[in-house]
């Protein structure tokens, strides 16, 4: 479904800095493993090494001059244009590491994605234009010209610029440790990682920045700042010991997770339910930052993920102690503040982790069905119009918390007989609309939905043991366990199988217009719940509550088609099942999006899947979606949907 343009004024600056942190980290993330590499061998083989040989040191130069942006170029630029956008991304990256005499990281950062997007905008301008024949020539030739001048470009102008750059901003991380100032950036990183921008501000700025540190001294405090796991189990540890109900009891699991498994994400949500918290991890990352410049400690590579496991296998050989020291402070001082913290806190509602849709339905007096489990931020009912084959969890990165709830899921659905329905996970940068339900944190739903329109959304604020996960199970249940989802027969008439429910059609004649009357959405939301009100099967109410649905969550399906229904709340206000169809020759728009074709729904238990099912089908057919448009009578669109009155 799509996204929602409610709530898109209250979070705009926030999602276009997290969306912006993503794409930096997108480039350096994949590459982490060559990082890693290249710090191995340095640790190893120079002087300083643990094995010193100084033939194989031979390999950290070119590796971190050439290896390490060449590889950060040709990633970004394939995420702008594809193999295409990283091969002249790559070339062009030569261009600033020749041009410099530093590891020109932020250069190929700049230089992979800006080429291949100026190759993927020339790309259009002959796009069709072409004669058979010339096709390779015109490729071959136009990546050639464009990656040599921007290589060259790369050279004379980005180069010298990103030098500059990186020397001004090499001087004041100087000046913050030398007076003394150091520790203060955790005022800014530990609620920018609650924000979920902990990737932009550690892959995107102080990944490159650290690099060159341990170039020049074979070690960096850069690598350290954001990574450092021991403000966050300092938090978790506090709820163990005077935390309440749900967050004390899953504690134990996060802190495990969090410290060894470095996922640092499974901490947000204790924060974020008691956010003056947030003082505890800033002054436990201002202890360890201080701790690692006094005692002159650092890491030698990134250490990703945040493990203390990772933390050591990249610390240098003379920093173990600091490094060491650095965790143990961090975490006890942000122990001893969030202990305080919850110890004096008035609010007894600690049971709220994972548990707010339990909260919501206890205060309503009432069980959320499957369907309220698909629930965007806002809060409304998703229809599902297919059998679930494909989720996705979706986070900033795709390498933490997103891994571990695919994990859990995974098990989930495998135990309840469904072990072909897959479960990945995925950066959001890299999702496409091309799964049936997408996971993510409730903060980042936002973000996934524009650009996996057609898939249902489920939020979560706890990736490790959310209620969601049962209800999604359930509704994998319900969706995939359809009888006659395989064959011919079945395929060719499933409106007919179960349009007559409950004595009554879903679908009939008098529910279908040809020509609609209305010109905006609201308007047209109107006009399919009349049809719906006018044959007995809502209540006025209901209508009321298809228009909170659609400014809470789009219903948007994309092939010019919306589904406008109600809240989960208005199921009460259904009388029996009903779906009604309206056609709009001209279209209208429906929030940014062109739609032909409204679709009301009103559905108990489920009754209407199948005849939406069909829909579905006929939606995916380009074919059948041109006889919808051109269909002259009632009949026919009823005949494309089945004999449902049959």
């Amino acid at each position: 479904m799509a996204t929602v343009s409610v709530a898109k004024p209250r979070t705009s600056v926030r999602l276009g800095v997290q969306k912006f942190g993503t794409f930096l980290s997108g480039m350096i993330m994949p590459n982490i493993g060559a990082f890693i590499a290249w710090g191995i061998i340095t640790a190893l083989f120079i002087p300083a090494g643990f094995l010193p040989n100084a033939d194989l040191a031979k390999l950290v130069a070119p590796m971190i001059t050439y290896l390490l942006p060449l590889l950060i170029g040709y990633t970004g630029g394939r995420a702008v244009h594809g193999i295409r956008g990283g091969v002249v991304g790559a070339v062009a990256t030569m261009g600033v590491i020749v041009g410099t005499d530093i590891p020109m990281f932020i250069g190929a950062m700049i230089m992979g994605p800006l080429t291949a997007w100026i190759m993927k905008k020339l790309d259009k301008v002959w796009e069709g234009r072409v004669k058979p024949g010339f096709e390779m020539l015109i490729d071959n030739f136009s990546a050639g010209i464009v990656g040599a001048a921007l290589a060259i470009f790369g050279m004379l102008v980005i180069g010298p610029v990103v030098k500059a750059f990186s020397d001004g901003a090499s001087a004041v991380v100087e000046f913050l440790v030398h007076n003394g100032l150091l520790p203060l950036t955790s005022i800014f990183i530990e609620p920018a990682k609650v924000l979920f921008l902990n990737n932009a501000v550690n892959h995107g700025i102080l990944t490159p920045l650290g690099t060159e540190q341990a170039l020049q001294n074979g070690k960096s405090i850069l690598f350290l700042l954001e990574a450092n796991p021991g403000p966050g189990v300092g938090v978790l540890l506090a709820y163990m010991v005077f935390g309440k109900g749900l967050a004390r009891a899953s504690a134990p699991g996060a802190a495990l997770i969090q410290f060894v498994g470095g996922i640092h994400e499974i901490y947000f949500p204790y924060i974020l339910m008691k956010p003056i918290l947030i003082l505890a991890t800033i002054a436990g990352g201002m202890t360890g930052i201080f701790t690692l410049v006094v005692t002159g400690a650092g890491l030698r590579s990134p250490a990703a993920p945040g493990s203390i496991i990772a933390v050591f296998a990249a610390t240098a050989k003379d920093s173990y102690v600091g490094v060491g020291l650095s965790v143990l402070l961090a975490a006890t001082v942000s122990f001893l503040i969030a202990s305080v913290i919850l110890r004096t806190s008035k609010t007894t509602d600690v049971d709220a982790l994972g548990q707010a849709t339990s909260k919501m339905e206890e205060l309503k007096g009432k069980k959320s069905s499957v369907s309220s489990s698909l629930l965007g931020a806002g809060g409304g009912t998703a229809v599902l119009t297919r059998p679930i084959q494909n989720i996705v969890f979706a986070c900033d990165a795709g390498m933490g918390s997103s891994a571990m709830g695919a994990s859990v899921l995974r098990n989930k659905i495998k135990a309840a007989g469904f072990p072909d329905v897959k479960v990945t996970n995925s950066a959001i940068a890299n999702l496409s609309d091309t799964y049936d339900v997408v996971v993510t944190h409730q903060d980042l739903t936002e973000r996934a939905r524009p650009v996996t329109a057609s898939a249902v959304h489920v939020s979560v604020d706890n990736f490790m043991n959310s209620p969601r996960y049962e209800e999604i199970v359930e509704l994998v249940k319900s969706s995939n366990a359809e009888p006659g989802a395989e064959g011919t027969t079945a395929a060719a008439e499933p409106a007919a199988q179960a349009t007559a429910v409950g004595g009554k059609d879903v679908l009939l004649p008098e529910s279908v217009i040809l020509e609609g009357s209305a010109t905006d959405r609201d308007s047209a939301i109107d006009e399919a719940g009349k049809l719906l009100l006018d044959r007995g099967a809502v209540d006025i109410s209901y209508v009321h509550a298809m228009h909170q649905r659609e400014e809470s969550v789009s219903t948007y399906m994309g092939s010019f088609l919306a589904i406008p229904h109600g809240t989960n709340a208005a199921k009460n206000h259904i009388m029996h099942s009903g779906v009604s169809i309206i056609r709009y020759p001209e279209g209208i728009d429906w929030g940014g999006k062109q739609v032909k074709f409204v679709v009301g729904v009103a559905g108990i238990n489920n009754e209407h899947l199948h005849i939406l099912s069909s829909i579905a089908k006929i939606f995916t057919d380009k074919a059948q979606v041109a006889q919808l448009e051109q269909a002259t009578s009632v009949d026919e669109v009823l005949d494309l949907f089945g004999k449902v009155n049959a």
